[in-house]
C-alpha cells in the first residue's frame, strides 16, 4: 500500500490589468476544513484496522528468521535476517530450487534451511559433486565453483512425500548426502525476503 499526499488548495493569481480596477470583488479560496470529530474517528479506526491487519499478515503468513551458518553461502550469509513464507506451502507445491525451512530429522527442535535438490519420484545421483537428475546434469548456477566438492552419492529414487536437500556450500553443507530426504510434514516454511543487513537485502532465489 501506498498514500499520495493530499494536495493543499490552489492560490489564484491576483487579476492585473483592467480587471484590477473593475469594482469586482475580489474572491479568495475558501479556508480549508478542518476534520470533525467523526473524520478524526475514522482516521483512527482505518489506522488501526491497518496495524492489525499487518500484525496478522507477519503472524500467519511470514516469519522472520535468522541465519546461523554458512552452508547456504554466496546467497545466505551467517547472521542473515530473512522473512519466510509459512502458508505458501498448503495452497502450492514446493518446486526444485526452493530454498526451504525444515525441522531437522535428526533433532525436530533445530531448524534448517537448504535447497530443494529433487522432488518425490526423482531418480538421483551425484557423482564427484555433479548432480544428475533423472538422467541429466541439474545446472546449478547459484553454486560457485569454488564452493563445490567431489562427494558422490549412488543412485536413488526419491520416495514418496519426502524431498533431497542441498546447502549451496556443499563443501561443508550438511544435508539430505548425511540424513537423507526430508519427510514433508517437517517442511514448515519458503525463504522468500534478506530484510537485514540491508547490503544483502533482496529476494531469495
Amino acid at each position: 500500500m501506498h498514500t499520495v499526499p493530499e494536495e493543499g488548495p490552489s492560490i489564484p493569481n491576483p487579476p492585473t490589468g483592467p480587471l484590477a480596477d473593475s469594482g469586482q470583488p475580489e474572491q479568495f479560496p475558501s479556508a480549508p476544513q478542518v476534520p470533525t470529530g467523526g473524520g478524526f474517528a475514522l482516521w483512527v479506526r482505518d489506522l488501526l484496522v491497518s496495524a492489525v491487519a499487518s500484525v496478522l499478515i507477519i503472524t500467519f503468513l511470514y516469519q522472520p528468521v535468522r541465519v546461523e551458518g554458512t552452508s547456504m553461502l554466496p546467497r545466505l550469509e551467517d547472521r542473515d535476517r530473512l522473512f519466510i513464507n509459512k502458508f505458501v506451502y498448503h495452497i502450492s507445491a514446493i518446486e526444485r530450487g526452493d530454498v526451504v525451512v525444515f525441522h531437522y530429522p535428526r533433532d525436530p527442535e533445530k531448524s534448517y534451511i537448504k535447497r530443494v535438490i529433487a522432488l518425490p519420484g526423482d531418480r538421483l545421483r551425484i557423482d564427484h559433486g555433479a548432480v544428475i537428475l533423472n538422467g541429466r546434469r541439474l545446472l546449478e548456477n547459484y553454486v560457485p565453483e569454488e564452493y563445490q566438492d567431489s562427494r558422490s552419492v549412488a543412485e536413488m529414487v526419491i520416495p514418496e512425500g519426502t524431498y533431497y536437500m542441498m546447502g549451496d556450500h556443499r563443501s561443508i553443507s550438511s544435508d539430505s548426502r548425511e540424513f537423507g530426504p526430508v519427510e514433508r510434514s517437517l517442511i514448515y516454511g519458503k525463504a522468500v525476503f534478506i530484510y537485514w543487513p540491508a547490503r544483502d537485502a533482496g529476494v531469495v532465489r
